[in-house]
């Protein structure tokens, strides 16, 4: 089970003193030693490690949240792609999923990914292809009536072929936004990660049509090589 997160906004300084320097092994490409010693060295990976995340992306979610407040106490939050959970943990606290928060209305979390997750503490986590047929009907079950929140860190496998990976992730965020769409209430709120690359726009105008508000956002945790922003809906018209 992963250390509880101490939830404390302390900064990487004193977790590096040092750059790790990787050597390329036997058999290990230079991409793959590159992206090793950037692991390495990374003060996001130190600091997910030390306060017990699993995973540099829980403090992308921090920091959108952080922004835009829509992990409130009460809501219902669906995670999309959770896996391996960093998200879940950061909702947790903020939705007060396991009631520590006395006084506060108690929120329900959902994660769905197509491989097993490890449990987390206030979560109920199900092994689902969100783009099956009846999948928003059983989240809906699942969470008894519609969501609050629908989130997604999700990212097609790479190609290493630029334009088509951000067409790919285009295309998965696409997919979920219409997910979003049928499970969502009125005044939801929708979050998922993009890649910047041109074809995004259509996304966009679609968004605008369906939530009175919508924003680009690239959380300071984001890697700054990293063509990746987050696209983030908010007040959801509801379902026509």
């Amino acid at each position: 089970m992963a250390k509880k997160p101490t939830g404390k906004n302390t900064s990487g300084r004193g977790l590096r003193d040092l750059t790790v320097k990787v050597k390329t092994a036997r058999g290990r490409r230079l991409s793959s030693t590159r992206w090793l010693q950037r692991q390495l060295n990374d003060p996001y990976v130190q600091r997910a490690k030390a306060e017990g995340y699993r995973g540099r992306a829980a403090f992308k979610i921090m920091e959108i949240d952080d922004k835009y407040r829509f992990l409130v106490p009460g809501a219902r939050v669906v995670d999309l792609g959770c896996a391996p959970g960093g998200w879940l943990q950061v909702a947790v606290p903020r939705v007060n999923a396991l009631g520590e928060k006395s006084g506060k209305k108690v929120g329900t979390i959902l994660g769905i990914d197509l491989q097993e997750v490890e449990s987390v503490a206030g979560c109920d986590i199900y092994q689902l292809d969100f783009m099956d047929e009846g999948a928003d009907d059983q989240v809906k079950e699942w969470l008894g009536g519609g969501a609050d929140v629908v989130m997604s860190d999700m990212a097609a496998s790479s190609s290493g072929h630029k334009q088509t990976d951000h067409l790919r992730i285009i295309s998965l965020c696409e997919a979920a936004a219409y997910f979003a769409f049928d499970v969502l209430d009125e005044g939801g709120t929708f979050v998922a990660k993009v890649l910047a690359g041109g074809a995004e726009g259509e996304l966009q105008k679609l968004l605008k049509q369906k939530f009175t508000k919508v924003a680009n956002f690239k959380p300071p945790s984001s890697r700054s090589d990293s063509s990746e922003k987050f696209v983030v809906a908010q007040g959801f018209r509801g379902r026509t």
